[in-house]
Parts: structure tokens; sequence; C-alpha cells
């Protein structure tokens, strides 16, 4: 429903959306953004159907956007994402019932030169900053509908949009409807005119809806228990199972003992059999990480077999080295280490726990190791930075997704020692100074190699984190449904779509265009 400056193609990189162009200065910290002159606000009445063009979105509505995402009261989860530009955290912290808090919101550096010419400075150069104006907290925002609405401007009949779709009908938790936005400028090519997407929770239920033919494409994070799905019913071609960029990890508190030793932050990693707990409780098809970075996003050193080098070997030479260290640090066997493993609440999470745990006790049966399961609220305040180190669990279990594809969203925004993200409390001065020069180096192979780096001493040397799998997506889709593409960063893939209705029509079912009961036949489809 709503496009920003760049848009993400299937391999991460930045294209044009709404600007047409940029360039950056030659110190790399000014970004120069010229936007196109057909994208316009639109607002669609819920009572007739019809679509009326408000105005052309402008620079101003960038600028607004931004500042509404960094300001204090709008509290959003992902501001930090923005701190690279000028002002930006000074902004998001502030008070603002402070008598400088005028001067503070004055001091953010995102400046419209004209209606068609947005302009970022940066606190320092960013090669990856295109990536981030493809993500939703820089797009332009409708600041007259936001001003005059308030939080109630994105319900059905108050929002103004300017994506290819609009809303038509919005049941939270059940349904949302989007229908083509006819003011689009690209409308003509835009082939499907009504998108249902249901809310359904039971997989089994979502499943028999697909093989009945009233779900023509079907996302769930449960499809990875793939034996449920009968080939007779679903043939397998349907299936499609994408590499996605999240880790799941096992975070060390670095700071706190035993853990504040690398030598058991090696050995708890290295017995960790990442290919049996896949295999036998995971299950699906995700992948044993060797790296933080995810596949699928620049600098991403997953796979690579020098990093995570360790696990190129055969579990049981793992094991044996893993005793040794062990035994170098005093700890022979296991003995005199008592540690807890936290995870939140969820039955995978403690099945997963409940086997590594047997493995960890397998490789050092004098250990004392005790699960600890939290509520999500209790477990994210448990591991805040300021909670004190006492009371936490030794050893934590979280899940990191790119935000925007570069190793700089994994490396730099979570894991630099300044970073409020980095609840493992690491530190190491070499490595922030590897991932601060390669968010400013400008060579992309240059770039490359010091990610490099930055992992070798993150896994391999400080093994600061227990890298375990990197997830997947599943989807189903049925065979009319074309030109689907799968990936995590592309935004306008709908308006892509393409259905053979002759074999829709003759296998499943299609939403029909009627007229309403309350309005004149013909002024707009429901469904």
């Amino acid at each position: 429903m709503f496009v920003g400056l760049t848009d993400l193609d299937s391999n991460g990189k930045p294209i044009p959306s709404l600007a047409t162009e940029w360039d950056v200065s030659d110190d790399g910290l000014e970004w120069t953004f010229n936007l196109r002159d057909d994208i316009y606000w639109v607002h669609r009445d819920p009572i007739t159907g019809n679509y009326k063009k408000l105005r052309p979105v402008t620079a101003a509505d960038v600028v607004y956007g931004v500042v509404r995402t960094l300001h204090p009261d709008t509290d959003s989860e992902y501001a930090y994402v923005l701190y690279i530009i000028e002002g930006a955290e000074e902004l998001n912290n502030a008070d603002p019932t402070s008598n400088d808090f005028e001067s503070i919101l004055s001091g953010i550096k995102v400046m419209a030169l004209d209606d068609k010419t947005v302009v970022f400075r940066l606190r320092a150069p960013a090669a990856y900053f295109p990536s981030i104006t493809s993500m939703p907290i820089t797009y332009p925002q409708p600041q007259e509908v936001i001003k005059e609405k308030e939080h109630n401007w994105t319900e059905v009949g108050f929002i103004v949009t300017n994506g290819a779709y609009t809303v038509q009908e919005w049941k939270p938790n059940e349904q949302i409807i989007l229908e083509k936005n006819v003011e689009w400028y690209d409308a003509d090519n835009v082939e499907i005119e009504l998108l249902s997407t249901r809310v359904v929770s039971d997989t089994a239920i979502a499943l028999k809806l697909y093989k009945d033919g009233k779900i023509d494409f079907l996302s769930s994070s449960l499809i990875y228990q793939l034996q449920i799905i009968d080939e007779d019913d679903i043939p397998k071609s349907e299936l499609y199972v994408i590499p996605k960029s999240c880790t799941e990890y096992y975070g060390f508190i670095n700071s706190k003992p035993p853990f504040d030793n690398k030598l058991l932050r090696r050995a708890f990693s290295a017995t960790i059999n990442r290919e049996l707990l896949i295999e036998n409780v995971i299950k699906g098809e995700h992948i044993p990480a060797n790296s933080f970075s995810a596949p699928g996003i620049f600098g991403s050193m997953a796979q690579n077999p020098a990093i995570g080098i360790l696990l190129t070997l055969s579990y049981s030479e793992r094991v044996t080295l893993a005793k040794s260290w062990l035994e170098e640090a005093g700890y022979p066997e296991g003995e005199g280490i008592e540690i807890v493993l936290g995870f939140n609440t969820s039955k995978m999470k403690k099945q997963v726990a409940e086997e590594v745990r047997r493995m960890w006790l397998d490789a050092f049966p004098n250990a004392t190791i005790t699960l600890k399961e939290y509520e999500w609220s209790d477990y994210i305040a448990t591991l805040k930075q300021d909670t004190p180190d006492d009371i936490k669990p030794n050893i934590y279990r979280l899940g990191w997704c790119a935000d925007y594809p570069d190793a700089n969203n994994f490396l730099n925004d979570v894991f630099h020692s300044k970073s409020k993200q980095n609840l493992a409390k690491y530190s190491n001065p070499d490595f922030d100074k590897i991932i601060e020069q390669a968010a400013s180096e400008k060579d992309s192979g240059e770039r490359m190699k010091l990610y490099f780096q930055a992992e070798a001493i993150f896994i391999n040397q400080d093994t600061a984190i227990a890298p375990i799998y990197y997830h997947t997506s599943v989807y189903l889709h049925k065979s009319w449904l074309t030109g689907v593409v799968f990936d995590q960063f592309s935004v306008d893939t709908i308006a892509k779509w393409r259905i053979n209705w002759d074999e829709k029509r003759s296998i499943g079912t299609f939403i029909s265009l009627l007229p309403h009961p309350e309005r004149p036949e013909g002024t707009g489809p429901i469904p």
C-alpha cells in the first residue's frame, strides 16, 4: 500500500521506487534522492468505492515520515536503524517536554530542497544507506491525515496510501482485503484487483483450505513440518523452501562467569550438533549456521568454511577438543560448571533447549545445566544490558533477522560494544574498528574482506555467541499463480503476480466482483 525511496531486487540490491535516482557526495556523508512526479496520495471512499487523487508525494512527506519515526512520542521499535543520520539518535532519545526539544528536533539532517529532492546528511559514511531507504521507517507519510486522525489514521475510510494497493476491508486478526489503486501510475500492469488475506492460526486447517483451492498462496512458519503434507493432495512442485536472512543463536553473557572465558564459550558452541538438532527436533529444511550474518545479505559469511571452522570437523573431533579446552580452563569434564540456559516460552524453543542440554551433558557429564523458561516480556527485561548479570541466565537464545541486506545490520547494529542490542555484552576494540571501517568503505570488495575479518574475530577467535541455524521461509502456491518472487526484501511483488484464469476457474475458487447492495450497481468492486 506504500512505497519508499528505494526498493530491493531479489538479490537485495537497491533499485529505484519513489526515487528515480540518487547520488552521494565525495565524502560519503550526503545522499541526494530525486523523486518521481507521478506518485500520488490517494483516498478510497469506503461507501462508493471511488478513488480520489489528492496530491503528489513530495520530498517534504519523506522528511515528515523520517522525523515521525524518530520522534520519541512515536516509540518506533526500529528507529535505531536511522541513527546513522546526523541528529537522529539525539532526537529519538530526547525528552519532548524539555526546553531544548525544538532545537533537537530541528537538528535532524533530512531536508527537502524542493518538492522532488530530499537530502540526508549522515554522521559517518554508510555505503549501505540506499538499503535503509527501502525500509518503512523512511517511507513518506501523509502528514495532513495523521495530524487530523492521529492514531486512527490507518482505519478503513481514513487511510491515505501511495502504492499499488489500498485497503478495502480490515478485520484485525481475521482478514484484510486489498484493492488495486486505480490511480497508481502503473495500474494497467497490475492484474490482481482484489487480494483477500486470511489469518488462519491452525496449520492443518490452512492446508485443507489450500488443498480445496480456497487459498492460492500460503505462508506459514509451521509448514516446516513437511511430513504433514500429503503429496497426493498437495504436489511438492507447489512447495517452496527459501533461505531467509535470519540467524537463530545462543548468546553467552560474556561478562558473567564462566563465559567470560572464551575457552568455555568455544567448547559449548562446538558441542552443539546442529545437523542432528535440525533433523530430530526442528525438522524442516533449516540450515546449520556457522556465522552470525545470515545468507542473502551483502557481507554474509554463511557457509564459508573458514568461519566457524570447527564445524568442518566431525562431531566426535569437536567433543574431544571441547573437553581439552574445559580441562585447560580448570573444569575437567565440566566439573565446577553451574550454568542456566534461558529461553522464552515456546514448545519448540523448549525442545531445542532440552536437546542441546543433553548434548552438553553428554560431552561434560560433571556440569550442572539448568533450563529456565521466561514469558517474553520478562525475558527481554532480564536480558537488557542494564539488568545485573547475577540475575541473568548464563546463556540465552535469540534470533536476528535482517532489517536491511547488509552485514552491518548484524555485526555493527547488534554486537558493536556500544550497541543497545548487544545483550551478550561482547566487547573487542579490534572488532569494533573493523566493522566501523566496513560501514564507511566504498569499495565492495574491501568491505567483503573486512566483514570476513570481523566474523573471524567474532566467531573463530572470541566465540561471543553460538550460531545454531539459519531460518527458511516456506510457501505453497498454486500452479495458476505466476510471477511470484521469493525473497524477503522486495516489497512490490504482489503487483507483479499473474493468474492463469482459465486454470483457476476450472480448479479453484475466486472472489466475485458483485455490486454492493447499498450503492448503485457498478460503482466499485467488493468481495
